[in-house]
């Protein structure tokens, strides 16, 4: 056999990242291998994931907020953010889903648009990992359209009262706290949604865990209900009015998307390399062979380039440059692809491939919610349509 070069090599990807950049993605690879990658099929197996214990790690590595200034953060740059969620998802989509749930939803959320007292209260311990946030956005009935949302915040003398029901949320059941998004009287239509922060020991707070699943399943995913859950005036997130406030919460969300589900399809094609180097079939390696060469040729294209997409909008998001219809070109690219190599990858491990012994059949049923949370793949469609001809077609 002739020397093998990685996807890495053969794009010289690491030519384009800086020293530091580096040394922060290798040192988010090695806790993977040391503490993910072991018990991450029991987990998914089993369906669990020691998710407070893993957080108060994540939060000792600097992963928990990392590209968030101040509070306990480490203040890191997009790109080497994006670093960090490519390894995590190489380990498990439900890893990563842990760290974005946490940095880029809740605690982004209260630090770009919440006052100082509930930043003070709040970031520092879930940079740690001693506090664990949820983000309540998602209904039932309104997903793509969270603007038709039910939840609602009514005025109560000095207090807000919310009622409503929030679904799929990520981190629901072991979450200290909540970001919740509702409807309230202040104005008509989507213009009155404003973000609440609710601890959830609040009386009438409930986050039922969500069973069955058969995707993330390394990953606590639950639905909140509030019923007369009574708050502060405090409790509201002064700086956020309108859907302007949750929709920059999920571009934060998706930008770690693009370089975490390219994560996943590295992780199915190396092992599918290594597979396939090793497996003989007919006296010879599968390897060796013309039609799984094409595959892993083919395969090994759409990683490369899904790097080099997710470095490109990196740079241009710590340039303070990026725009969504970018995020969104590079959240339906990525994912879309991702998931064609996570299946491709099955059909060379055969029926292995079925077996949790081997990643891509965790990873594409991982992907399969992936491609759909933070933006369906047709919401994504649309936007950059928009972009393309000024024409918006969501209605």
């Amino acid at each position: 056999m002739a020397d093998t070069r990685t996807v890495t090599e053969l794009f010289a990807l690491d030519s384009l990242l800086h020293d530091d950049e580096r040394q922060i993605r290798d040192t988010v690879r090695q806790f993977g291998a040391e503490r993910i990658r072991p018990h991450i099929a029991d987990w998914f197996d089993e369906a669990r994931l020691p998710a407070r214990e893993l957080a108060k790690e994540l939060g000792e590595l600097g992963v928990l907020g990392m590209h968030l200034e101040g509070y306990g953060c480490a203040g890191m740059s997009a790109v080497t953010y994006g670093l960090a969620c490519l390894e995590l998802e190489a380990m498990d989509s439900g890893i990563r889903s842990l760290v974005s749930v946490q940095g880029s939803l809740a605690m982004f959320a209260i630090h770009h648009w919440g006052s100082e007292e509930q930043k003070q209260q709040w970031l520092p311990r879930m940079a740690a990992g001693d506090a664990i946030g949820c983000f309540g956005l998602t209904e039932p009935d309104f997903g793509s359209d969270p603007g038709g949302m039910r939840t609602r915040a009514v005025r109560d003398g000095g207090d807000w009262v919310l009622n409503g029901t929030k679904m799929w949320i990520t981190n629901g059941s072991i979450a200290d706290v909540a970001v919740v998004w509702a409807n309230t009287d202040l104005e008509e239509g989507a213009r009155g949604i404003r973000g609440f922060v609710v601890p959830t020991d609040t009386p009438g707070f409930s986050a039922p865990e969500i069973r069955a699943k058969m995707s993330l399943r390394a990953s606590v995913t639950s639905e909140l209900v509030l019923e007369d859950v009574r708050l502060p005036a405090s409790a509201m997130l002064p700086e956020a009015a309108g859907l302007r406030g949750p929709l920059s919460c999920l571009n934060e969300a998706r930008f770690g998307i693009i370089f975490g589900a390219i994560g996943a399809a590295r992780d199915c094609l190396e092992s599918a390399v290594d597979y396939a180097t090793t497996r003989l079939v007919f006296d010879k390696p599968l390897a060796a062979y013309q039609l799984t060469q094409a595959k892993l040729a083919d395969m090994a294209l759409e990683v490369g380039k899904g790097h080099l997409l997710a470095y490109q909008l990196g740079r241009l998001k710590d340039a303070g440059e990026v725009e969504p219809a970018q995020v969104s070109l590079g959240k339906l690219n990525n994912c879309r692809e991702a998931i064609k190599v996570a299946r491709e990858c099955r059909t060379i491990l055969g029926a292995n491939g079925i077996t949790l012994a081997y990643p891509a059949i965790r990873h594409a049923n991982n992907l399969e919610s992936v491609l759909t949370y933070e933006g369906t793949s047709e919401v994504h469609q649309l936007s950059i349509g928009r972009a393309l001809t000024g024409a918006s077609a969501f209605r």
